[in-house]
């Protein structure tokens, strides 16, 4: 769906037939956009968990939204105890938390959806 998002007009599976590519580039041309149901489908509920999600960072404590910062500043983990004057093991559960609030598996995540949430509430002021 990134893709999409990116810019593409369309999106059509690796296993689509001559037949299929040739009617999406018309479809293209056209002014369409040539995708399957479950690719629409999968499209409509990407809008629909954007927009429950869009605030997702109002979630996190001060703590966590102090955290998180550094940790989108590239600070590592034992920096951000250092930093913060917390234990290694206290970061580590503050980060875990945000992780679950934010709805996210990795730090690259996390502080992409940081970015994303701060540069729309920026553009909303």
């Amino acid at each position: 769906m990134i893709c999409l998002a990116a810019g593409a007009s369309g999106y059509l599976l690796k296993r689509a037939d001559r037949e299929e590519l040739v009617s999406a580039i018309q479809q293209v041309v056209n002014g369409g956009s040539p995708m399957t149901s479950h690719i629409a489908r999968k499209v409509v509920q990407a809008f629909r968990t954007q927009t429950t999600s869009e605030n997702e960072t109002e979630k996190l404590s001060p703590r966590e939204l102090e955290v998180l910062e550094l940790l989108a500043k590239g600070y590592l983990y034992k920096e951000i105890s250092e930093s913060l004057g917390l234990s290694y093991e206290t970061v580590h559960n503050y980060i875990r938390r945000i992780y679950e609030k934010l709805r996210v598996r990795s730090r690259s995540q996390a502080v992409a959806k940081y970015y994303e949430q701060k540069q729309s509430t920026s553009f909303k002021a």
